[in-house]
């Protein structure tokens, strides 16, 4: 059984090292900082997220992911009505695939235009670096391999750009990652960070006062390899309890549920089942966050939802 899993793992990453280098994760719509620079300071709140996901549970090297990341507005007075706000934030990430470890820090600055109360254009930038790591402790080959046992490791520059665009209903995002196409000197002769693209949306569908309904759709797209395709239906029931179902046209079948603390603290748990033929060889994947924002109470109506601020 476990030279069937090696042989698994193998193959599954052969194909998608060359396409997707990045984490995913299920509950984006929920943490749309972490995944576009454009959400820096787009609350007049600190907004506060952290995240860690256990892909394919009991899967050995199987990936581990998670982030801290913070947000807040620039405190600048308005020279007139609708003009410009600023906003700034970091972002840690960590991602965890077999012998390879990835560290991100970001900082991000973002510019929010408003053309009318509710149609808001936002532009931002992330800007920091990238570390890189491989420890071969643990790898067993047939024959030595002198590449297999040389343990790596290097920091890179690293880029992203992202677009907001968001009614009082509805939402559009557009992501450009990994801008700069360091090479991975260390590992191969053509490895390198390839540019990876995503767009979203979501729409509020209002059942009444004190329930609404948001299909949302996650499109990745890598460089090499097939798109993904993130679909999400989620119930948001008077600003305090979601619940909802998702499909990912590559692995999974996602469930997940949240309830918020005094409009300030949100736990979020999410469930994938597995879909893909690794789960004869794991125990699906399980997720969970904490959110903490400063935003008054009384500015968090029945009707609002973290997916428009």
């Amino acid at each position: 059984m476990k030279t069937l899993t090696y042989i698994a793992l193998i193959l599954f990453f052969m194909e998608n090292l060359f396409s997707q280098q990045l984490p995913q994760y299920s509950q984006w719509s929920f943490h749309q900082f972490t995944i576009n620079p454009a959400h820096a300071g787009i609350k007049s709140c600190i907004d506060i997220h952290t995240l860690y996901r256990a892909q394919w549970l009991g899967f050995e090297g199987a990936p581990k992911s998670g982030f801290l990341s913070l947000s807040a507005p620039l405190r600048s007075k308005r020279k007139e009505f609708l003009s410009a706000r600023h906003g700034m934030g970091m972002r840690v990430e960590n991602d965890q695939i077999g012998h390879f470890q990835t560290n991100r820090f970001n900082i991000a600055y973002a510019g929010h235009f408003n053309f009318t109360r509710d149609n808001r254009l936002s532009l931002g930038l992330y800007g920091g670096i990238i570390q890189t790591g491989y420890n071969p402790s643990g790898s067993i080959t047939l024959k030595p391999d002198p590449q297999i046992s040389k343990e790596a490791n290097f920091v890179s520059p690293d880029a992203s750009f992202g677009a907001w665009w968001n009614g009082k209903n509805y939402y559009f995002g557009f992501v450009l990652q990994n801008l700069l196409n360091y090479k991975w000197s260390q590992f191969g002769y053509d490895s390198y960070y390839r540019r990876h693209a995503l767009l979203n949306a979501s729409y509020r569908m209002q059942i009444n006062d004190q329930i609404s309904l948001f299909p949302s759709a996650l499109l990745k797209i890598p460089p090499r390899g097939p798109l993904v395709i993130d679909l999400q239906a989620t119930v948001d029931i008077r600003n305090m309890f979601d619940f909802g179902f998702g499909y990912r046209n590559s692995d999974a079948i996602i469930f997940f549920a949240g309830y918020k603390f005094n409009h300030k603290f949100s736990v979020m748990y999410s469930f994938d089942f597995t879909t893909s033929p690794l789960k004869n060889y794991s125990s699906n994947t399980h997720e969970i966050s904490i959110s903490f924002n400063t935003c008054r109470a009384e500015k968090t109506a029945s009707v609002s939802s973290p997916l428009f601020e």
